[in-house]
């Protein structure tokens, strides 16, 4: 008998298990949850067309976007959004899991072909079992069956996520090596997101870059909670992604440490399974010597992949943009946050607002990469990587 048969979604069992271990999770997966549900208030602003004088050149690449969330009632909206910025396709990274939302993803998907690409979820709830490393791996395997194309494992792994009798599960744990080993024999890419901002473990005050964001989402600061520091989480991420040769590691948020782009250059040049992507830290980036980061893309411009972290949800719930304020995002804040975006990568520009103003009150500058780096950032990394071309 298979897992799905052995543990139905509707089953008491499961309900408890799934509500204890979300009770776990709390707010740590909230931020990237939210979107994916579609609990924004209403009546934020929606997609405007390219302002007029726009600074950063007219749009020359079709995109593929590998880090978006959506549900399934908020595809037309995103297949309307898709074809006003030139996105030919996306990776939803909130597919789900064969035993709650996978299927019903997966089936809206199919009604937009190759738009939408689907990643399952880890099943997170599986760690209330003693076996939950096979668990989750069986799962995995369901979800490539059913048409799942790579996984998305969360931050909650490293941060949250605990056994049934409460201890750490950390990014490396050994019981989880037979998930990682089944993505890479099926030929399935990892998106994952281990820790969060460096900034989100220091005191909320005015030497806090984040500090109008944390401000703004309190819990989300882990400033004196018992987790691992930033290093530590990035430490268990470097074991696991070396543990696992043949599987393909794509290490989400600029390599979960925009922070720091010689480390992950480092990463980049020891671990040929390691690609990253670019979703939410534009603003990040652009604090960088421009020069330095024009140069980190050139030199691993086969292993970039561009993504925006951009949430999804049916109209009329606001757009997320990366992160999220108090209020929803204007209609000039949307405009934004594609326009700095591409400004970065195709432009020389310098002093100008970033994509996602609740990241920060700075100022950055493009980088101006070459338009063969351009084409493989925006598009044919990922076309490859997810067998598109």
């Amino acid at each position: 008998m298979s897992l799905a048969e052995d543990a139905p979604i509707g089953s008491a069992r499961r309900r408890r298990v799934r509500a204890s271990v979300l009770a776990a999770i709390g707010l740590a997966v909230a931020a990237l949850v939210v979107v994916a549900v579609g609990l924004f208030a209403p009546g934020g602003g929606d997609v405007a067309p390219a302002a007029a004088g726009s600074s950063a050149p007219a749009r020359r690449f079709e995109i593929i976007d590998v880090h978006v969330h959506t549900t399934p009632r908020a595809q037309p909206r995103l297949l309307e959004l898709m074809r006003q910025r030139g996105i030919q396709s996306v990776v939803n990274l909130s597919g789900g899991t064969p035993l709650s939302g996978l299927d019903e993803q997966l089936a809206a998907a199919a009604r937009a072909p190759g738009k939408v690409i689907v990643f399952t979820t880890l099943a997170y709830e599986e760690a209330a079992f003693e076996d939950y490393g096979s668990r989750m791996a069986e799962l995995v395997r369901v979800a490539h069956a059913r048409g799942a194309r790579g996984l998305k494992i969360a931050k909650v792994l490293g941060l949250a996520m605990a056994t049934r009798d409460g201890r750490r599960i950390p990014v490396d744990d050994p019981e989880l090596d037979p998930v990682f080993a089944a993505a890479g024999e099926l030929g399935m890419p990892v998106a994952i997101h281990t820790g969060d901002p460096e900034a989100f473990w220091l005191p909320v005050n005015d030497s806090n870059p984040r500090k109008e964001e944390l401000e703004a989402h309190p819990a989300w600061s882990i400033y004196r909670r018992r987790v691992p520091s930033f290093e530590a989480l990035l430490g268990e991420l470097e074991v696991r992604i070396a543990r696992h040769p043949k599987t393909t590691f794509i290490s989400v948020h600029f390599g979960n440490a925009a922070e720091k782009p010689d480390y992950v250059a480092g990463l980049l040049r020891r671990y040929p399974n390691l690609y990253i992507d670019t979703a939410a830290r534009i603003p990040e980036l652009g604090r960088h010597d421009p020069s330095a980061m024009r140069a980190f893309f050139i030199e691993f411009q086969d292993r970039i992949l561009y993504g925006s972290d951009l949430g999804v949800g049916p109209a009329p719930t606001p757009l997320f943009l990366g992160s999220q304020g108090r209020t929803a995002p204007t209609a000039a804040e949307v405009e934004r946050f594609f326009d700095a975006t591409r400004r970065y990568f195709e432009t020389d520009d310098k002093n100008f607002d970033h994509p996602t103003p609740i990241q920060g009150n700075w100022k950055i500058a493009g980088i101006a990469l070459p338009p063969d780096v351009l084409a493989k950032v925006y598009h044919h990394n990922a076309a490859r990587l997810l067998a598109l071309e």
